[in-house]
């Protein structure tokens, strides 16, 4: 046979059998459903879902990028430093260098079938025009669930960041400290509005492992999450009656606690998320080393959050995990530490492998704190930006991220001390969630919401006198050929996917 003739033999199997990953097809995407406590493809196999969140691209992430604050305060900052023009360009080359085919066919090769794609509703809907939603964001992904397709990775689309703000955290893009999502039934409408146009647009579409109607909310009265996820399923049941729903319990997708244990949603998979202080640097915590109470905390912190999910004998996703990892460029043992996070990670794969528990670890790419590959510390960009990150790391500016909490406490503590006087004892721990002390609701207030406004100022000068091909380049960092691979976190991946990777 010729080389031509080889040639076109190849790429005809290829269009057949879809792309190959470490030399293995890899299954044509299908239509998947719930089956008592599975997920099942339409010949009725079983699927186990395992991936990743590509965050930080459709919705951005201050310690994903580098910037301090919410996302469309650094849009608005940047606008201001670079212009309108120059913004948007620099925004779109960074969203389409973030995950390309490159990134795809490495996710593939490891074994990973599905990968969660977090949006922020500004993609779709412009707030001084709510009622007229915008192409723009169908398109972003489209190209997404078009790569996915080509590779035959199931994608779970999740409203990361809703209108009005659906939890008091900087990755809802409110700007506030306060979940206004709940207070407002106009913010409520316009997300089941968005969500219907959505499933009409992706109805029957087999790449489409199902829809994450909201990300990590947090109703402080409790009651008002399930009414809107139940007015969200009719909703979206009436345009594609096929597709999953992936529903995250309340605060943070931990609290099962106030949802009914007498009606369930049809073809709807349960999530938590499922994050383990072990795999943190807590002051005072010992390094993880495999002890029966280390592996035992680990085992009861996740059946605690999927109870109710047992008991009801419903399909579990835990759609957010994973530890972080130190940067070697700051801790001389970063190498130790990290192995022992990987050693977090296996142990958490292998209490979920037990019973086909689903999972996206958090997160596919980053600045080097979380990712499965991180941007090279050499690149154009973290050569621009690592004096900021290093200090806003030095004024405790983000939450999850690299801080330095006790550069700042002679300036806080005593603010805090005093403030905390003014208040009953008895009520400092009223305002949800409650499960945080007043120390932290003051940091989230203060250092996440104005300090943060302030200094995404300063990082958005760093673009300053930027041409159009500079800007291209910086963005470019984040393309797959200039990022960094986390070996060992990726290993685990692999390892784990090999066990059921359907």
């Amino acid at each position: 046979m010729t080389q031509v003739a080889t040639e076109i033999q190849e790429q005809l199997l290829l269009k057949l059998s879809g792309p190959k990953s470490n030399g293995v097809s890899r299954p044509k995407c299908k239509l998947l459903k719930v089956s008592g406590t599975s997920i099942i493809d339409s010949d009725g196999e079983v699927v186990v879902l395992k991936g990743a969140a590509v965050a930080g691209h459709l919705n951005m992430e201050n310690f994903i990028t580098g910037y301090s604050g919410h996302e469309h305060e650094l849009r608005a900052a940047m606008a201001e430093v670079l212009g309108d023009e120059k913004a948007n360009f620099f925004f779109e080359k960074l969203i389409e260098y973030f995950f390309t085919e490159k990134d795809a066919e490495f996710y593939a090769s490891l074994g990973l079938n599905c990968i969660r794609v977090p949006f922020n509703y500004r993609h779709f809907i412009d707030d001084a025009n709510p009622s007229v939603l915008k192409p723009e964001g169908f398109a972003q992904l489209d190209r997404i669930v078009n790569i996915c397709a080509k590779y035959n990775i199931y994608a779970i689309l999740d409203l990361h960041a809703a209108p009005g703000g659906q939890n008091q955290d900087w990755h809802s893009d409110s700007g506030l400290n306060k979940a206004m999502f709940w207070e407002y039934k106009v913010f409520q409408d316009q997300a089941i509005d968005l969500w219907i146009e959505i499933a009409k647009h992706y109805a029957g579409n087999p790449v489409i492992a199902g829809y994450n109607p909201l990300n990590e909310p947090a109703d402080p009265k409790h009651t008002r999450l399930f009414a809107w996820y139940e007015r969200v399923e009719k909703a979206i049941r009436a345009v594609d009656p096929d597709h999953i729903l992936f529903v995250d319990g309340n605060t943070y997708s931990m609290d099962f606690s106030h949802f009914p244990t007498d009606k369930f949603l049809p073809n709807t998979v349960y999530a938590c998320h499922d994050y383990a202080m072990l795999g943190f640097p807590i002051p005072g915590q010992p390094r993880y080393s495999g002890t029966t109470e280390q592996k035992d905390k680990l085992r009861s912190q996740f059946e605690r959050k999927v109870e109710y999910m047992r008991k009801a004998g419903i399909p579990i996703w835990n759609g957010e995990f994973g530890p972080v990892y130190a940067d070697p460029l700051r801790d001389p043992e970063a190498d130790q530490v990290n192995n022992s996070r990987y050693e977090v990670l296996r142990e958490q794969l292998k209490i979920y492998q037990e019973t086909g528990v689903s999972w996206s670890i958090w997160l596919y790419k980053d600045i080097g704190y979380q990712g499965m590959t991180y941007i090279n510390p050499e690149s154009p960009y973290m050569k621009l930006v690592r004096p900021f990150v290093e200090k806003k790391g030095k004024l405790a500016l983000d939450f999850w991220g690299f801080s330095e909490k006790e550069q700042v406490q002679n300036i806080y503590q005593p603010f805090i001390d005093g403030l905390k006087e003014t208040i009953p004892e008895h009520i400092r721990r009223a305002k949800y969630p409650n499960i945080w002390q007043f120390d932290r609701q003051i940091e989230r207030a203060v250092r996440e919401c104005l300090m943060s406004e302030y200094l995404v100022k300063e990082f958005a000068e760093l673009f300053t006198g930027k041409t159009l091909q500079e800007l291209d380049d910086l963005a470019g960092s984040f393309r797959f050929e200039n990022c960094v691979r986390r070996e060992g976190l990726n290993d685990v991946l692999r390892k784990d996917a090999a066990q059921n990777s359907v």
